[in-house]
C-alpha cells in the first residue's frame, strides 16, 4: 500500500511527512529544502534565525528578520517546487514581526507552538500562506478553534498535535511527562474529535498531523489508521548529512543511550527534552548566570532565568555540545548512523509498506 499524499489547503506534498522545525539552527534552509525535494514538507526553524549574522547580539531584531528572509530565499533556490514552512515559538517577544516577515517572503506554511498562537490568523489572512498551530491536547485545539471562529471566522489549514515523547519544548507538566501524560495516539483521537464540527461547519478539511515520537513507518501507519492526515518527524532528520547542525551535535544523538535523554526546565516556561551533558548537569546544581541577552522571550528576566536559552542552543548547534543545550526527542537513542534525507524518506516508505503487509 502506498503512502497517501498530504493536502494542506491547496498545497499537496507527495508524502505525508512534515519535518519538524528544530532550533536554534538545526533545521534551516539546507535541511528544509532537502525534505521538500524528497516529497515532504520542509520546515525552517524560526528560533533566532539570524544567529549567524555579525550584528546578532547588538541588533537581534534586524539580524533575525534578515535571517528569515535569507533562509526562505535559500530554501526556495534549492527547492523551487517544494513546500517550505517555518516554525515560530509563540513565546518569542518579536513573534508578530517574525510571522509578518515570513508571510511577506511568501512562505508556504507557518507553524506555531510553545503557547497558543491566538493572533496567528490575522497575519496570514488574504495571503497564500497556510497556518497550523501545534497543540498538546484536544482541549487546546478546541480552545483555539472556538477563538478563531469567534474572532476571525476562520479555521486553521491544519493542526499538529504533539505528544509527550517530542524533543525540545513540550506542552506538558513535568508530572505528566513522568508518567500521567496521555500517549500521542490518544491525543490524536481527541484532536480529531475537536476539529470535526468546525470542519463540517466551514466545509473545509482540517488535517490533523501527529507529532512527537513518530520514528518509523509503522508509527506513521498507526497514526494514519487513526485518522491523522500525516505526521511530523524531527529526530530522524537530525542524523542526516543535510541537517544544518554541526557534526558534533549529530554525534550526540548517535552516542546517546535511552537514559541520556532527560527533561529540563526551559526559560520558555515549559519542560524540554534534551540529551544529558555537562550543561544539564550544571543546571541540576543551580542556575547558570546570564552574561548577554537578546530579550528573545516576552517574559524572561535575565537576572532570574535558569540559563540563557539562546546562548546554550547556539553553543550546541555550532559544535560546543558539552556547554550547550542539545534538544532531542525521546527516540534519539535509536539512531546509529548518519544518513541522507532521501534515504530516510525511502526507509519510512519501505517501513510503512512492510507494516501494511504485516
Amino acid at each position: 500500500m502506498n503512502l497517501p499524499t498530504l493536502k494542506i489547503g491547496d498545497l499537496e506534498a507527495r508524502l505525508p511527512v512534515i519535518q519538524g522545525g528544530m532550533g536554534i539552527g538545526v533545521s534551516m534552509s539546507r535541511l528544509a529544502a532537502a525534505v521538500a525535494n524528497a516529497g515532504g514538507v520542509g520546515v525552517i526553524s524560526g528560533a533566532q534565525p539570524g544567529f549567524r549574522e555579525p550584528d546578532f547580539w547588538t541588533n537581534p531584531l534586524e539580524a533575525n528578520l534578515r535571517g528569515i528572509r535569507n533562509e526562505i530565499r535559500k530554501a526556495r533556490d534549492m527547492s523551487p517546487h517544494g513546500i517550505i514552512g517555518i516554525n515560530f515559538l509563540t513565546a518569542t517577544r518579536e513573534y508578530t514581526d517574525f510571522v509578518k516577515e515570513a508571510v511577506k517572503e511568501g512562505i508556504d506554511l507557518v507553524i506555531s507552538g510553545a503557547g497558543l498562537p491566538k493572533n496567528l490568523p490575522e497575519f496570514v489572512q488574504g495571503t497564500k500562506t497556510k497556518f497550523a498551530p501545534i497543540v498538546s491536547s484536544g482541549k487546546a485545539a478546541e480552545t483555539l478553534l472556538k477563538l478563531w471562529d469567534r474572532r476571525y471566522q476562520v479555521v486553521p489549514d491544519a493542526i499538529i498535535v504533539e505528544g509527550p515523547l517530542a524533543g525540545g519544548h513540550l506542552g506538558f507538566s513535568r508530572e505528566e511527562l513522568e508518567g500521567t501524560a496521555k500517549d500521542l495516539y490518544t491525543l490524536v483521537d481527541e484532536v480529531l474529535a475537536a476539529v470535526k464540527s468546525f470542519a463540517d461547519r466551514y466545509q473545509k478539511p482540517i488535517p490533523v498531523i501527529a507529532a512527537g515520537g513518530i520514528f518509523s513507518g509503522a508509527d506513521i501507519k498507526k497514526a494514519l489508521d487513526l485518522g491523522a492526515a500525516g505526521v511530523q518527524i524531527s529526530t530522524r532528520f537530525v542524523a542526516t548529512e543535510e541537517c544544518d547542525a554541526d557534526d558534533a551535535f549529530k554525534q550526540m544523538y548517535l552516542d546517546a543511550t535511552e537514559e541520556d535523554v532527560v527533561i529540563i526546565q526551559s526559560p520558555v516556561g515549559l519542560p524540554g527534552r534534551a540529551i544529558r551533558n555537562d550543561m544539564t548537569r550544571s543546571l541540576e546544581a543551580g542556575r547558570i548566570p546570564v552574561t548577554a541577552c537578546t530579550r528573545c522571550l516576552s517574559h524572561c528576566d535575565p537576572g532570574t532565568t535558569p540559563f540563557c536559552i539562546t546562548k546554550k542552543l547556539i553553543e550546541a548547534v555550532t559544535g560546543e555540545v558539552d556547554k550547550g543545550l542539545v534538544f532531542a526527542g525521546h527516540n534519539a537513542f535509536k539512531l546509529d548512523k548518519i544518513s541522507t534525507v532521501q534515504a530516510v524518506m525511502d526507509e519510512l516508505v519501505s517501513e510503512y509498506e512492510e507494516a501494511c503487509q504485516a
